[in-house]
């Protein structure tokens, strides 16, 4: 659901991306709360993690596909701030470096794709625990949930804004019907992969889920062939286990699905594309600013081979988020008392 530049025009767009800038702004000071020395590398990591998804275009219908938007999988795992910054940077290193999403058109991304999926994906999520019992199953299933609705969400939000800037003049009705059409389904595929990705760190680390706290992982052992919960006293608390296990094996499916797994996406239009080439939003779309970058259409120009091409731009897209990512994560993460003392110290 990238929004290319020339799809709004200019006067909304700069509100779009001042709505953005006050919503990443806010973020960044939530982000404090939720981030912490173990978490910071975490919350670089899941971004990664929803750019190398974001590549993985899944057939929907006829001649369209979907793809991963990743608010509410950001949201419950890390948190919802940090959620916002975590889409937020993705859809940045995308427009930057691989002209996917417009520049002009940032604000209005941020805002469709992180903004609104993550407030609502959270406000679902949040209900729903309200009302289920406190399991890990609740957990997935409210996941679940939040994302399939999130994703209509987004459709609807795109569509208000067209209807206030769009470009083109298209019926609002026939847009509305075909965007929330189509992203419904996309709405299924988006629930299964952050309620199977949800599940999957919740079943080995639910200290680690942002939306899963106050859940306990008991710890296993192995008696006589049968695994049995171990001892309280041989459980180690959350906040001493260590994390690069996770962050590693993290890192390295990222890396797989964005280098290996990519080539075999759906080639078909996503949802957005879709609806704007069948009904005429995109009759005044612009050329991107970022067309000549050497990484354009996430292949490495001067690189023939498709496989190749396409591999190694996931693979340097994958880095660059995480590395960013992290760095900014852990510029706004919550410090100890005694690092601010010493930082307050050094300064003085």
């Amino acid at each position: 659901m990238h929004v290319p530049d020339g799809f709004i025009n200019a006067p909304v767009s700069v509100a779009a991306g001042v709505a953005a800038g006050a919503a990443v702004a806010l973020s960044l000071r939530g982000a404090r709360r939720e981030l912490d020395e173990r978490t910071a590398p975490l919350a670089g990591l899941v971004a990664a993690f929803i750019f190398a998804v974001q590549m993985l275009n899944f057939p929907v219908a006829a001649g369209t596909s979907g793809h991963l938007l990743g608010g509410a999988l950001a949201a419950i795992l890390v948190g919802p701030y940090t959620g916002v910054l975590c889409v937020s940077v993705v859809l940045l290193m995308q427009g930057i470096l691989f002209a996917d999403g417009g520049l002009t058109a940032l604000g209005v991304n941020i805002t469709v794709m992180g903004v609104v999926t993550v407030v609502v994906a959270y406000a679902i999520f949040r209900g729903l625990l309200g009302i289920l019992p406190p399991t890990r199953r609740s957990v997935t299933v409210a996941a679940f949930a939040g994302a399939l609705l999130s994703v209509p969400a987004a459709a609807t939000a795109f569509t208000a804004i067209y209807a206030i800037g769009g470009t083109t003049d298209v019926a609002l009705g026939k847009v509305f019907t075909a965007m929330v059409g189509v992203h419904v389904l996309i709405g299924i595929g988006e629930a299964a992969i952050t309620a199977a990705t949800v599940g999957a760190v919740i079943a080995v680390r639910p200290d680690l889920v942002h939306g899963a706290r106050g859940l306990t992982a008991p710890l296993k052992l192995r008696v006589d062939g049968e695994l049995v919960d171990a001892p309280a006293a041989a459980a180690a608390p959350a906040a001493a286990r260590s994390t690069r296990k996770v962050w590693a094996t993290g890192l390295v499916t990222a890396l797989v699905l964005a280098g290996f797994v990519s080539y075999y996406a759906s080639a078909s239009p996503d949802g957005l594309e879709k609806v704007a080439a069948d009904k005429g939003i995109d009759a005044k779309v612009e050329d991107h600013a970022a067309a000549d970058s050497p990484l354009a259409d996430y292949g490495v120009k001067n690189v023939d081979d498709a496989r190749l091409s396409g591999g190694l731009a996931g693979v340097i897209g994958v880095g660059v988020t995480v590395v960013a990512g992290t760095g900014i994560f852990w510029a706004v993460r919550r410090r100890r008392t005694g690092e601010l003392t010493a930082t307050s110290v050094s300064a003085g």
